[in-house]
């Protein structure tokens, strides 16, 4: 092998005509990916299939008479990492207790899941809700009427 022979790439000494294989390797490989069938999905028609457990939109839950579980407790508003929950207890004359004000700022959560986690009543779970869009930050602050039905933010598209 002569001097002439051999190419210096970034330090290192290569022999000429050592890269045209691996060239054609990597252009075979993206003319057969070229022609296979696209990976676009049209959303909002199609939709990804998500894992049975992802973490969206909050749901508070209710009991078979239509009742909230939640005994505000604020369990979870004290694990939540970002303090995206504000909740207001209220105890009637029965002793019973449910909550007055139970807020959920949508934008601060990160979805860890540890207030589903934490409440002993089941009153929070998390939905497969992901695509909810809205034009004001105050839009995002889910109220209990709203933290009762999350799918019907779920976007349908035009």
């Amino acid at each position: 092998m002569e001097k002439s022979d051999i190419v210096n790439v970034s330090g290192r000494r290569v022999e000429k005509g050592r890269y045209v294989a691996p060239l054609l390797k990597g252009l075979a490989y993206t003319l057969k990916n070229f022609f296979s069938r696209p990976v676009t999905l049209q959303y909002p028609q199609e939709k990804t299939e998500r894992s049975k457990r992802w973490r969206g939109l909050h749901r508070l839950n209710v009991d078979e008479n239509g009742k909230l579980k939640c005994v505000a407790c604020g369990l979870c508003a004290r694990i939540c990492p970002s303090q995206a929950i504000t909740i207001i207890p209220y105890e009637d004359e029965g002793g019973t207790r449910y909550p007055k004000k139970f807020v959920i700022d949508e934008l601060r959560c990160i979805y860890c899941g540890f207030c589903q986690e934490a409440c002993p009543k089941g009153a929070i779970s998390l939905t497969q809700v992901y695509d909810y869009i809205d034009y004001h930050r105050s839009d995002f602050i889910f109220d209990i009427e709203k933290l009762k039905n999350p799918k019907q933010f779920e976007f349908k598209g035009k």
